[in-house]
């Protein structure tokens, strides 16, 4: 058995029976080609990597073999491999990671004098999906006749992924951000040209300049919501309060702190659709101490309450989804306090669930209409495609 035979399928099915074709220029960057590729076999893809000359000379044939398990393509020869894997049905997507400025422009122009130039031009020809993922000197991708070759090829439906501006580089996209990119080109694409605001994470209400009244929710529900509807073909926009899980780095985040934070920003909401599933305060302090309060005493501390944001939202959006956090409740219950909710804020649905969920990778939920209810019980990705789905039904 092949050691990549071992994580195949390791995190996930949602590659499997594809075939990731992966183009690998002379760039520095290609030594993160390594992590990417055994990324892709764990959610079950086949990949085959296609290596330039120049290439060969930062990563080596044999180390690209060891992590896809496939001899990789070095050269063309008689057997018309660019057309075999391009021109056919052998590969489903086409990935150059990561991208010169001198394969770019190659690409844009039609020339191919390499393997992965060549690959290129093959599956621009058949239709095969393209994404690139750049990586230079800031200088080299701000060239006018680069970025005019960009925009040529993504005018021709080529995905760019990143790059990422640090300095007077920009830097190849992280493994993260390719994965998630070929999952949104390999998945049904049912949120394309809709504007999605995902609003997680919790609320923190100052108490003193060091201390604050928060809850337990990490935000794990909202970055699944954001990854998934990222994934469907959604523009995503994440807004998060505090949290305890890495956030995408291939989504735009705001952050907030507080409950009068978030309200500030709703303003801003000019989305088709918002899903709320942060974990607000009723309350909050009505003073804030500046400096640490001393803990040699006791305190007495009176709560006001802060205002509702659901409605706010409401008014700028006409899509939106409210979460319900009970504890204790039957499901009736949870059921009719749900409806209470759409009914108070005109919401087009509510997802109820106890708060014993909070923080875990699985819940049971219920998504709540005005005159339907759906229980839902699974890992919180595949909550997260059932409120997606519930989305797309009610266009």
């Amino acid at each position: 058995m092949h050691p990549s035979e071992e994580i195949y399928c390791e995190k996930s099915n949602k590659l499997k029976g594809k075939t990731v074709v992966i183009g690998i220029t002379g760039s520095v960057a290609a030594s993160e080609c390594f992590a990417t590729i055994r990324e892709l076999i764990r959610h079950g893809a086949s990949v085959i990597p296609v290596l330039t000359e120049s290439a060969a000379k930062f990563v080596t044939p044999m180390m690209m073999e060891f992590a896809s398990g496939n001899k990789p393509i070095t050269e063309l020869t008689g057997a018309t491999e660019h057309v075999n894997l391009m021109g056919g049905s052998d590969a489903d997507v086409f990935v150059i990671y990561p991208a010169t400025a001198n394969t770019i422009s190659k690409i844009a122009n039609g020339i191919d004098d390499t393997t992965v130039t060549s690959m290129a031009t093959v599956a621009l020809g058949s239709g095969i999906p393209v994404a690139i993922a750049p990586a230079m000197h800031d200088a080299m991708f701000r060239n006018p006749a680069v970025q005019r070759n960009v925009e040529y090829l993504k005018s021709l439906g080529v995905t760019f992924i990143g790059p990422k501006v640090e300095g007077p580089r920009a830097k190849v996209a992280s493994k993260e951000a390719v994965i998630a990119s070929i999952f949104r080109l390999m998945s049904k694409d049912d949120l394309v040209g809709k504007k999605v605001l995902v609003i997680g994470g919790r609320s923190e209400e100052p108490i003193d300049s060091m201390r604050m009244i928060t809850n337990r929710s990490t935000g794990l529900m909202a970055v699944k919501l954001a990854e998934r509807a990222f994934e469907r073909g959604a523009d995503v926009e994440l807004w998060m309060g505090g949290c305890s899980v890495p956030l995408p780095d291939y989504l735009p985040v705001k952050r907030f702190e507080s409950v009068a934070d978030l309200i500030s920003m709703v303003d801003m909401i000019d989305h088709d659709i918002v899903i709320v599933p942060a974990a607000l305060a009723d309350f909050t302090p009505a003073e804030k101490k500046k400096g640490k309060i001393s803990s040699d005493s006791s305190i007495d501390m009176k709560l006001e309450p802060v205002p509702k944001v659901l409605p706010l939202i409401k008014k700028k959006c006409k899509n939106v989804i409210g979460f319900k956090a009970e504890s204790g409740l039957s499901p009736e219950e949870l059921v009719k306090k749900a409806r209470s909710r759409i009914d108070a804020y005109g919401l087009s649905a509510v997802i109820a669930n106890d708060i014993d969920t909070a923080g875990k990778t699985s819940a049971s939920v219920i998504i709540v209409t005005k005159k339907t209810e759906k229980n839902i019980t699974g890992p919180k990705e595949n909550i997260a495609d059932s409120i997606l789905d519930f989305c797309t039904e009610r266009r």
